[in-house]
């Protein structure tokens, strides 16, 4: 197993980035659902790196694999610091899926929530359609919690989603 690290974006991940953001098959799980520049995603990095958590309510991380190839992505967004929790997303690398990378992730995030930012609970809402992402978050405890009706529309199609939450202190 390698190694795989959590760390910021770096401006040498935008090339990885780029493809990314513009993959319309990811589209359809996101909030995204347009192409972005590089020079975008590149003002996006220098600007979100001057920034803290507790000013963005986000926090945008890269898996980097020893050597530092990065792999996927791992964001908390809506971060609430009062009530201690924050909603997570996770991306992994099409060359990287079904090699448990997600799990690692995941595992990798709680850790540093449970200790950097003294977080009680991460949350999730995931297409109906993503088994593979709903597997993943089952897999690794999250609980389903509800269902959002007509929650996200791709296409002209609505599609409902299921909300996840992990208690993890």
């Amino acid at each position: 197993m390698t190694e795989l690290t959590l760390r910021a974006m770096e401006p040498e991940d935008i090339d990885t980035i780029y493809r990314w953001e513009n993959d319309p098959d990811i589209w359809v799980y996101s909030a995204v659902h347009q192409p972005f520049s590089r020079n975008s995603l590149q003002k996006f990095i220098d600007e979100y790196s001057l920034l803290d958590i507790y000013t963005s309510r986000q926090m945008r991380l890269v898996a980097a694999e020893q050597g530092g190839k990065a792999c996927g992505c791992i964001d908390l967004y809506d971060f609430e610091p009062l009530h201690r929790r924050a909603a997570v997303g996770i991306m992994v690398d099409k060359t990287m899926r079904g090699t448990g990378i997600g799990t690692r992730m995941l595992r990798m995030l709680e850790d540093f929530v449970r200790q950097h930012l003294d977080l009680h609970m991460l949350y999730c809402d995931i297409s109906i359609d993503n088994t593979a992402s709903i597997r993943l978050f089952e897999k690794n405890g999250f609980k389903p919690c509800g269902i959002m009706h007509d929650w996200m529309l791709d296409s002209g199609r609505w599609t409902d989603a299921k909300r996840y939450q992990k208690i993890i202190k």
